[in-house]
C-alpha cells in the first residue's frame, strides 16, 4: 500500500455528517485532517471523534489560538484529551504565548502561525505589520521556535525563506496550496502542492480543490499520486 500523502486536508464542512463523510473518503490517501475554528466551534469536541475513525490519520486542530498566555494554556489543556497530533497558536501572541500553550500540551506539536495567507503586501500595514511579507513572516518564524513552537504555517511563496531560517527539525506547514488551474479563492499567496514540496513544505494544507470535487476521495488520490510522482522526479 502507497504511503499517505503529506496533505491536511481541511474539513471545513458545513454540518458533522458531511465532515465525517470526508474524513472517510479522503483517509485513505492523507496523512492529516485539519479541524478548523467554524467546525469546532459549532460542534465541539464531538466532531474529533466522528471525523478520526480508525484509519490512524493524524487530527491537526487549526484553532489558532491568540490570547494572552494564560488563556492560551488553558485553552490547550482544554483540548488535549482530544489527542490532537497539531495545535495552532497565533505567533502574533508572543513567546510567552506560545511557550505556555507548548507547555500546557507537551503530547502535541505546537504549530505557530505566522501572517496569514489571506494577507497580500498591502494588509500588513494596515495591521500594523513591518513589511514587506517575507520579511515578517521570518520575525515570526524565529520567534515562534525560539518560543517552543515545533512547527510553523507560511505560505508556499515564503517556505523556502523560513526553511533556511529555522532549520530541518521544524515543521513546515502551507495553506494556499492549489493544483493547477484551481481557483485561488480567498488565498493571495498561493503555489502547486508540487511547488510547495520543492520549496520545502512538510504538509500541504488543502481543502476546496478536495472538498469541492464531486468525488472528494478521487481528488485526494489524484493529488497524492501527483506529488509521489513529483517526488521521483525530484530525486
Amino acid at each position: 500500500m502507497a504511503r499517505h500523502a503529506p496533505i491536511a486536508v481541511a474539513l471545513d464542512a458545513p454540518d458533522l455528517e458531511t465532515a465525517a463523510r470526508w474524513a472517510a473518503l479522503v483517509g485513505p490517501h492523507v496523512s492529516t485532517l485539519k479541524i478548523g475554528l467554524e467546525l469546532y466551534l459549532r460542534y465541539g469536541p464531538d466532531v474529533v471523534a466522528s471525523v478520526r475513525g480508525a484509519s490512524g490519520v493524524e487530527i491537526f486542530l487549526d484553532l489558532k489560538l491568540h490570547d494572552i498566555p494564560a488563556t492560551v494554556a488553558g485553552a490547550a489543556r482544554a483540548v488535549a484529551r482530544l489527542r490532537p497530533s497539531l495545535l495552532t497558536v497565533h505567533a502574533a501572541a508572543g513567546p510567552a504565548a506560545i511557550r505556555a500553550a507548548a507547555d500546557a500540551i507537551p503530547g502535541a506539536r505546537i504549530v505557530a502561525v505566522t501572517v496569514l495567507t489571506s494577507l497580500g503586501e498591502a494588509d500588513l500595514g494596515q495591521v500594523g505589520l513591518a513589511g514587506p511579507v517575507s520579511s515578517a513572516v521570518r520575525r515570526l518564524a524565529a520567534l515562534a521556535v525560539e518560543a517552543g513552537a515545533r512547527g510553523l504555517v507560511c505560505s508556499p511563496q515564503e517556505v523556502a525563506a523560513v526553511r533556511a531560517e529555522v532549520g530541518d527539525d521544524v515543521l513546515l506547514i502551507t495553506p494556499g496550496v492549489r493544483p493547477a488551474g484551481a481557483a485561488a479563492n480567498d488565498q493571495a499567496r498561493v503555489a502547486t502542492p508540487e511547488e510547495a514540496l520543492r520549496s520545502g513544505a512538510d504538509l500541504l494544507v488543502i481543502g476546496r480543490p478536495i472538498t469541492g470535487a464531486a468525488d472528494p476521495g478521487a481528488a485526494a488520490a489524484a493529488i497524492a499520486g501527483s506529488l509521489r510522482r513529483a517526488e521521483v522526479v525530484h530525486r
